[in-house]
Protein backbone atom coordinates (compact mmCIF):
# COMPACT_ATOMS: atom_id res chain seq x y z
CA UNK A 1 0.00 0.00 0.00
CA UNK A 2 1.25 3.44 -0.92
CA UNK A 3 1.87 5.78 2.01
CA UNK A 4 -0.45 8.76 2.23
CA UNK A 5 0.52 12.38 1.66
CA UNK A 6 0.95 14.71 4.63
CA UNK A 7 -0.61 18.11 3.86
CA UNK A 8 0.22 21.06 6.11
CA UNK A 9 -2.22 23.98 6.03
CA UNK A 10 -1.31 27.30 7.66
CA UNK A 11 -2.41 30.89 7.58
CA UNK A 12 -3.20 33.69 9.96
CA UNK A 13 -6.01 33.45 12.49
CA UNK A 14 -9.29 34.49 10.88
CA UNK A 15 -8.25 33.75 7.30
CA UNK A 16 -10.82 30.96 7.03
CA UNK A 17 -8.67 27.83 7.10
CA UNK A 18 -11.35 25.84 8.92
CA UNK A 19 -14.09 27.01 6.57
CA UNK A 20 -12.01 26.10 3.50
CA UNK A 21 -11.31 22.65 4.94
CA UNK A 22 -15.00 22.10 5.77
CA UNK A 23 -15.78 22.87 2.14
CA UNK A 24 -13.07 20.41 1.01
CA UNK A 25 -14.32 17.67 3.34
CA UNK A 26 -17.92 18.17 2.20
CA UNK A 27 -16.82 17.31 -1.35
CA UNK A 28 -14.20 14.61 -0.72
CA UNK A 29 -14.08 11.97 1.98
CA UNK A 30 -10.63 10.44 1.53
CA UNK A 31 -8.76 12.75 3.89
CA UNK A 32 -7.89 12.29 7.54
CA UNK A 33 -8.04 15.53 9.51
CA UNK A 34 -5.51 15.43 12.31
CA UNK A 35 -6.93 16.92 15.48
CA UNK A 36 -4.50 19.18 17.33
CA UNK A 37 -4.05 19.37 21.07
CA UNK A 38 -4.19 22.76 22.79
CA UNK A 39 -4.08 24.30 26.22
CA UNK A 40 -6.46 27.12 25.31
CA UNK A 41 -10.03 27.07 26.55
CA UNK A 42 -12.70 25.80 24.14
CA UNK A 43 -14.68 28.41 22.21
CA UNK A 44 -18.46 28.18 22.28
CA UNK A 45 -19.57 25.08 20.38
CA UNK A 46 -16.14 23.43 20.24
CA UNK A 47 -16.03 19.79 21.32
CA UNK A 48 -13.10 17.93 22.92
CA UNK A 49 -11.87 15.21 20.56
CA UNK A 50 -13.64 16.74 17.56
CA UNK A 51 -12.29 20.27 17.24
CA UNK A 52 -9.23 19.93 19.49
CA UNK A 53 -7.95 17.84 22.34
CA UNK A 54 -8.25 20.38 25.16
CA UNK A 55 -5.62 19.48 27.74
CA UNK A 56 -3.82 21.11 30.64
CA UNK A 57 -0.44 22.79 30.31
CA UNK A 58 1.07 20.11 32.57
CA UNK A 59 -0.28 17.31 30.35
CA UNK A 60 0.89 19.06 27.18
CA UNK A 61 4.41 19.55 28.58
CA UNK A 62 4.48 15.87 29.51
CA UNK A 63 3.71 14.98 25.88
CA UNK A 64 6.55 17.26 24.75
CA UNK A 65 9.01 15.59 27.14
CA UNK A 66 7.97 12.13 25.91
CA UNK A 67 8.42 13.07 22.23
CA UNK A 68 4.73 12.44 21.51
CA UNK A 69 4.26 15.63 19.48
CA UNK A 70 5.13 15.82 15.78
CA UNK A 71 5.25 19.58 16.28
CA UNK A 72 4.18 22.10 18.85
CA UNK A 73 4.35 25.81 19.47
CA UNK A 74 3.19 28.42 21.91
CA UNK A 75 0.83 30.83 20.16
CA UNK A 76 -0.78 33.80 21.87
CA UNK A 77 0.02 32.32 25.30
CA UNK A 78 -1.29 28.78 24.64
CA UNK A 79 0.31 25.56 23.46
CA UNK A 80 -0.84 23.94 20.22
CA UNK A 81 0.55 20.70 18.85
CA UNK A 82 0.06 17.61 16.70
CA UNK A 83 0.03 14.17 18.33
CA UNK A 84 2.56 12.12 16.31
CA UNK A 85 1.14 8.60 16.63
CA UNK A 86 -2.23 9.19 14.91
CA UNK A 87 -0.59 10.98 11.95
CA UNK A 88 1.96 8.21 11.34
CA UNK A 89 -0.71 5.49 11.62
CA UNK A 90 -3.03 7.12 9.07
CA UNK A 91 -0.19 7.84 6.62
CA UNK A 92 0.89 4.18 6.86
CA UNK A 93 -2.72 3.17 6.10
CA UNK A 94 -2.47 5.14 2.84
CA UNK A 95 -4.68 8.04 3.89
CA UNK A 96 -3.82 11.64 3.07
CA UNK A 97 -3.49 13.50 6.37
CA UNK A 98 -4.27 17.20 6.73
CA UNK A 99 -2.70 19.23 9.53
CA UNK A 100 -4.13 22.69 10.16
CA UNK A 101 -1.32 24.32 12.12
CA UNK A 102 0.37 27.68 12.60
CA UNK A 103 3.60 28.72 10.90
CA UNK A 104 6.01 27.77 13.72
CA UNK A 105 4.62 24.25 13.78
CA UNK A 106 4.58 24.01 10.00
CA UNK A 107 8.31 24.78 9.90
CA UNK A 108 8.94 21.95 12.40
CA UNK A 109 6.86 19.48 10.38
CA UNK A 110 8.65 20.49 7.16
CA UNK A 111 11.96 19.70 8.91
CA UNK A 112 10.74 16.39 10.35
CA UNK A 113 8.88 15.30 7.20
CA UNK A 114 10.32 17.18 4.20
CA UNK A 115 8.15 15.29 1.70
CA UNK A 116 4.97 16.92 3.04
CA UNK A 117 2.97 19.41 0.98
CA UNK A 118 2.77 22.81 2.66
CA UNK A 119 0.00 25.26 1.76
CA UNK A 120 -0.42 28.78 3.11
CA UNK A 121 -3.96 30.22 3.07
CA UNK A 122 -3.75 34.01 2.70
CA UNK A 123 -6.42 36.70 3.01
CA UNK A 124 -7.34 38.88 0.02
CA UNK A 125 -6.02 41.83 2.08
CA UNK A 126 -5.00 42.67 5.63
CA UNK A 127 -8.13 44.82 5.96
CA UNK A 128 -10.30 41.82 5.06
CA UNK A 129 -8.47 39.69 7.62
CA UNK A 130 -9.13 42.32 10.29
CA UNK A 131 -12.82 42.42 9.33
CA UNK A 132 -13.12 38.61 9.50
CA UNK A 133 -11.45 38.42 12.90
CA UNK A 134 -13.61 41.19 14.32
CA UNK A 135 -16.84 39.77 12.87
CA UNK A 136 -16.11 36.36 14.38
CA UNK A 137 -16.97 37.91 17.74
CA UNK A 138 -15.23 35.23 19.78
CA UNK A 139 -12.53 37.37 21.39
CA UNK A 140 -11.92 40.70 23.05
CA UNK A 141 -10.60 43.64 21.08
CA UNK A 142 -7.25 43.14 22.82
CA UNK A 143 -7.06 39.49 21.65
CA UNK A 144 -8.08 40.48 18.10
CA UNK A 145 -5.33 43.12 18.00
CA UNK A 146 -2.82 40.57 19.29
CA UNK A 147 -3.87 38.10 16.58
CA UNK A 148 -3.51 40.82 13.93
CA UNK A 149 0.03 41.60 15.10
CA UNK A 150 0.90 37.90 14.90
CA UNK A 151 -0.74 37.74 11.45
CA UNK A 152 1.61 40.45 10.14
CA UNK A 153 4.59 38.25 11.02
CA UNK A 154 2.94 35.09 9.65
CA UNK A 155 2.17 36.76 6.31
CA UNK A 156 5.89 37.53 5.93
CA UNK A 157 6.59 33.77 5.99
CA UNK A 158 4.16 32.64 3.30
CA UNK A 159 7.00 32.24 0.78
CA UNK A 160 8.32 29.34 2.92
CA UNK A 161 5.38 27.21 1.71
CA UNK A 162 5.10 25.07 -1.40
CA UNK A 163 2.08 27.09 -2.51
CA UNK A 164 -0.07 30.04 -1.43
CA UNK A 165 -3.84 30.14 -1.93
CA UNK A 166 -5.71 33.43 -1.46
CA UNK A 167 -9.07 32.76 0.21
CA UNK A 168 -11.50 35.00 -1.66
CA UNK A 169 -14.31 32.48 -1.05
CA UNK A 170 -14.24 29.09 0.69
CA UNK A 171 -15.39 27.29 -2.51
CA UNK A 172 -12.69 28.87 -4.69
CA UNK A 173 -9.97 28.23 -2.10
CA UNK A 174 -11.16 24.64 -1.56
CA UNK A 175 -11.12 23.94 -5.30
CA UNK A 176 -7.60 25.36 -5.60
CA UNK A 177 -6.46 23.31 -2.60
CA UNK A 178 -7.82 20.10 -4.08
CA UNK A 179 -6.07 20.83 -7.39
CA UNK A 180 -2.75 21.42 -5.59
CA UNK A 181 -3.10 18.18 -3.60
CA UNK A 182 -4.01 16.20 -6.73
CA UNK A 183 -0.95 17.56 -8.55
CA UNK A 184 1.34 16.79 -5.59
CA UNK A 185 0.07 13.20 -5.43
CA UNK A 186 0.82 12.70 -9.14
CA UNK A 187 4.47 13.52 -8.51
CA UNK A 188 4.86 11.03 -5.63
Amino acid sequence: MKRGLLIVISGPSGVGKGTVLKQLFSQYDHFFYSISATTRAPREGEVHGKDYYFISTREFESHIENGDMLEYACYNGCYYGTPRQAVEKKLDEGLDVILEIEVQGAAHVKQAMPDCLSVFIAPPSFEELSRRLTQRGTETEEKVNSRLQIALEELKRQNEYDTVIVNHTPRQASDELYAVITQAKKSL
